[in-house]
């Protein structure tokens, strides 16, 4: 059975606090991913969070933050199958590459939202 199996790691020079905090607010979560109905099941806080999956995809998926340097590796995980069973191997294929652009999308995103233009190593704006 072939299934959408998504692993990205983005590296952010902010706090995991200020990651954390981008992912809190369930109206976060539907502009992240507008066709998935996210339902979290583990809350780690500044760990991040762990959902169940449904809408488009059926599965779970995690953003996990991890302190690392003068800032935070966030982690995102999905794995997931479409809600009538699964993809042909190609049409999994073309799936695992959108959703990989997606969330290098989402985190790349986050970082220059959330960076602000401070560069690794640098004291934060202020």
């Amino acid at each position: 059975m072939a299934s959408v199996d998504v692993v990205d790691e983005t590296f952010l020079a902010v706090p995991p606090s200020v990651v954390a905090a981008a992912f809190a607010a369930p109206s976060s979560w539907r502009a992240f991913w507008p066709d998935l109905e996210l339902d979290v099941y583990a809350d780690r806080g500044e760990e991040g969070l762990r959902w169940t999956v449904g809408g488009a995809l059926v599965g779970t998926m995690e953003v996990w933050l991890e302190p690392m340097l003068d800032g935070t590796l966030l982690h995102y995980f999905l794995r997931a199958d479409p809600p009538a069973g699964s993809f042909t191997p190609r049409t999994a294929l073309r799936e695992v590459q959108r959703r990989q652009l997606a969330a290098k999308s989402v985190a790349l995103g986050l970082k220059l939202t959330l960076e602000d233009g401070r560069p690794a190593g640098c004291p934060p704006h202020g």
